[in-house]
């Protein structure tokens, strides 16, 4: 994968100092597939602000809670998961908008989207 023109990239070195990390640390979360850095043609990694802030998740969870690597693994999956349904419940709240708003321009005012049936007494 090349780095994409205009987007900020850091060097491994860069981020481990920033970090205060060993490099073989960030390589050891890229064989485990916790961080995908992209690639220069010469195979330098570079690290994305996206890349960084997942770091900063990883290094929260390592050194603050005590998680270790397959736990870390499991609570990003599941990260990901919640943004892909909250991505899925805002897109479904615009259709039914979009589907109100176009039924109720066309409707009578006054008039229920749905029949409502009279109660009978009890």
């Amino acid at each position: 994968m090349v780095r994409k023109r205009g987007r900020a990239a850091y060097m491994i070195s860069a981020v481990a100092e920033q970090y205060g990390i060993h490099p073989q640390t960030l390589r050891l979360y890229e064989r485990e597939g916790l961080l995908k850095p992209s690639r220069t043609e010469g195979n330098t990694r570079l690290y994305t602000d996206e890349d960084l802030q997942r770091l900063e998740v990883i290094l929260s969870l390592t050194r603050d809670m005590g998680v270790n690597l397959a736990g870390v693994e499991i609570i990003l999956g599941l990260r990901e998961k919640m943004t892909q349904m909250q991505r899925q419940m805002q897109d479904f709240v615009e259709f039914v908008q979009r589907e109100l708003a176009g039924r109720g321009a066309a409707q009578a005012p006054g008039e229920a989207l749905v029949p409502l049936r009279p109660r009978r007494p009890r």
